[in-house]
């Protein structure tokens, strides 16, 4: 590919719409969360998300220090949170690391569909932070998939035949609620093993709509076993004989529960809706079903999107969405009272288009979305799994090693074209670069030699030197004017009932 050598610069997120709300709003919003449970704190993984935020991309915080060998041209690269919550920046570095890492290293040359299991709200409240109910959950609904793909591969003359999967467990729905669903990349087909012969794959046609309605109903009945074995009351309301959740935290009870149903939990619009832009109030509630599309009793489930074997690229846009963060800088916009405007990546059925937040109201939607430290949200079952049987073998179908680009080294002697077959485990930030934009920020512009790295710098004296002898100001510059936009307010107003 062809790599671009335009000037790349960095973001400016100290101007951006997120860090600003954020950095004004923060205390009030900790303050309101804890008046609001009666004393009890929000859990401090929640917090250090937000304060570790405003770190992230701050050239007055320390950065590496890059220096064209050739011309001295000199190039500042801040230093980033690895959030996990809501970073854009973290989260599209660890979309497009992850996903190819999948695309290469993973998944193999064979058909693949993905299959998303949307779960009833009671129960996406429990999950959002039970993660060990999460992946029993998550056993369930796999152990059903893979076993349908074995019944189908006998059913055409294919015996002993596995399947695999790998599945991302989302946390966010296109409105920032809440909304725990899995989003799961299923082998379409099996793999079988003959006597002294090498392992083969054996696709499967696609599944009708009745097998999807049968495979949910079997979800649907086993889930609920679970639920009952964990000692949850799944009759009449679906509602657990107690909360684990609010014993832990009273507050993240309060704006997660709030957050799945699509309200408010803190300030004086407590309980209301979240303001709608667009909506058409007399719109009726359609269940709209399309092919391989099931729903039943708040499970739903869909499997119509499927991705050749040879088409690598789609599948790695696949992949992309799944991984992808849950806030989009270019989607947000600061109105003039200081509201924020969320634009919907796809008009709602009731012709909603924006969401409007009050800041603390978006402040709580992000701390909802935060998943606990050091959980695994992408796991792997079959025969894909970590200690499966064949996975070395499946991993490696259908191609010889995958080339990939040596990482892009930070050294003088760096060269495009330079390639090897290797294995990364993780990606550097120029190979990231490359492989999501097409940019080859190791280019000097202005002798096209290439940067290195001189130094990590992060004492406060030493930044200030360094950013007032490259015209830069250490202090906080003045911000910019917020984003207006015309927006009927009367349609935006909140539903209380």
């Amino acid at each position: 590919m062809s790599l671009s050598t335009v000037d790349y610069r960095p973001r400016d997120v100290e101007h951006g719409v997120l860090y600003r709300v954020i950095d004004e709003h923060l205390d009030a919003f900790l303050d309101a969360a804890t008046h609001h449970a009666d004393g009890s704190c929000l859990p401090k993984f929640v917090e250090q998300e937000f304060r570790d935020f405003l770190t992230c991309g701050v050239l007055r915080l320390g950065f590496a220090r890059l220096r064209c060998s050739d011309c001295a041209f000199e190039r500042l690269v801040p230093f980033s949170c690895k959030g996990r919550g809501f970073c854009p920046s973290c989260g599209g570095r660890r979309m497009t690391e992850y996903a190819a890492r999948l695309v290469d290293g993973m998944l193999p040359r064979v058909p693949v569909r993905q299959w998303v299991l949307s779960l009833p709200h009671r129960l996406r409240y429990l999950l959002a932070w039970d993660h060990a109910l999460s992946r029993a959950v998550l056993a369930v609904y796999v152990r059903v998939l893979l076993g349908f793909q074995r019944r189908r591969a006998r059913r055409h003359g294919i015996s002993d035949g596995r399947s695999g999967c790998v599945t991302v467990i989302q946390r966010f729905g296109g409105g920032l609620n809440l909304n725990v669903h899995f989003h799961t990349l299923v082998l379409d087909g099996v793999f079988i093993e003959g006597a002294g012969a090498p392992l083969r794959f054996r696709p499967l046609p696609p599944p009708t709509d009745k097998e999807i309605g049968i495979v949910l109903a079997m979800i649907d009945t086993r889930v609920r076993r679970l639920l009952q074995r964990r000692g949850f009351d799944t009759s009449g309301a679906d509602l657990p004989q107690r909360d684990p959740v609010a014993e832990e935290s009273p507050a993240l009870a309060g704006i997660s529960s709030a957050s799945i149903q699509g309200r408010i939990a803190l300030g004086r619009r407590a309980g209301a809706r979240v303001w709608r832009v667009g909506e058409e109030p007399d719109a009726p509630w359609v269940l709209l079903g399309g092919p391989r599309h099931a729903h039943i009793a708040g499970f739903d489930l869909h499997a119509n999107v499927a991705v050749p074997a040879a088409d690598r690229a789609r599948l790695e846009q696949l992949c992309r969405y799944l991984l992808r963060p849950a806030v989009a800088q270019d989607r947000l916009r600061l109105m003039g009272d200081g509201r924020v405007l969320l634009t919907l990546k796809t008009a709602w059925a009731d012709g909603t288009r924006h969401l409007m937040f009050e800041p603390l109201e978006f402040l709580e939607k992000l701390a909802a979305i935060t998943p606990r430290p050091r959980i695994n949200l992408v796991l792997y079952h079959g025969v894909l799994a970590p200690h499966a049987h064949w996975r070395a073998l499946v991993v490696a179908y259908g191609a010889a090693r995958a080339e990939v680009p040596v990482p892009a080294s930070l050294s003088a002697n760096a060269r495009d074209d330079a390639t090897a077959t290797m294995k990364l485990r993780h990606w550097a930030w120029a190979n990231l670069m490359r492989r999501a934009f097409g940019i080859d920020v190791l280019a000097c512009l202005r002798c096209g030699g290439r940067l290195r790295l001189i130094a990590i710098i992060d004492d406060a004296k030493v930044i200030d030197e360094i950013l007032a002898s490259a015209g830069r100001s250490a202090e906080y510059v003045d911000r910019a004017p917020p984003f207006t936009v015309s927006v009927d307010t009367n349609r935006a107003a909140a539903i209380d009932a």
